[in-house]
């Protein structure tokens, strides 16, 4: 199976960014253990702060990729252009928050993509992301 783990804006910092929060691994790392977990599967990896540029990959991967594993970070709340490109591209999404966010601000609450998302899962740290690729894998 193929699966892309794309990540949104602030999400190259992890492992720096709040770790009370986010923890203090760096998504380059658990990827190398995501790869090792999930063996007998293709995973790539994608991160960018850019609205634009998230748009683009998931218009390149939409129609030949199994699974999408995405993290849209801080555009969940605000982007109706991400939600758009989900809806038009036919490889299915699965949304990815590494913190709980029912527990965080009032702004976080709504996500613009969950909707059309596969499935969604907020609130269980990285692991978040393999749960999403086992959405797929089974």
């Amino acid at each position: 199976m193929k699966i892309l783990i794309l990540n949104g804006p602030n999400l190259n910092l992890l492992g720096k960014r709040e770790p009370e929060i986010y923890g203090s691994e760096t998504f380059e790392d658990y990827f190398k253990t995501l790869k090792d977990r999930f063996n007998d599967h293709d995973l790539e990896y994608f991160q960018s702060n850019h609205e634009g540029v998230l748009i683009d990959k998931l218009h390149e991967v939409g129609f030949d990729f199994n699974g999408i594993v995405f993290n849209p970070g801080g555009y969940t709340h605000t982007s109706i252009a991400l939600r758009d490109a989900i809806s038009a591209i036919t490889t299915p999404v699965f949304e990815v928050h590494i913190s709980n966010l029912a527990e965080r601000e009032d702004f976080r609450q709504k996500s613009y993509v969950s909707e059309v998302c596969a499935g969604s899962i907020n609130g269980m740290g990285l692991e978040g992301y393999a749960i999403g690729i086992e959405h797929f894998v089974g």
